[in-house]
């Protein structure tokens, strides 16, 4: 079952999204997904996955 942490970031700027992110975790492997429909890459440290989604965020 995967798992998944809370929001980690959100960001609205006018846009049609409100871009909330999230990481979920399935096996070994942790993603980090956007409300918008992004999502990054399967990552084995949780500390990737959440640098992917702030990068997503442009933070």
């Amino acid at each position: 079952m995967a798992q998944q942490d809370g929001p980690t970031s959100s960001r609205n700027h006018g846009d049609p999204f409100d871009h909330r992110t999230t990481t979920v975790e399935k096996g070994p492997f942790c993603t980090a997904q956007c409300s918008c429909g992004w999502r990054g890459p399967a990552r084995r440290a949780r500390s990737l996955a959440r640098t992917d989604a702030e990068g997503h965020l442009g933070g």
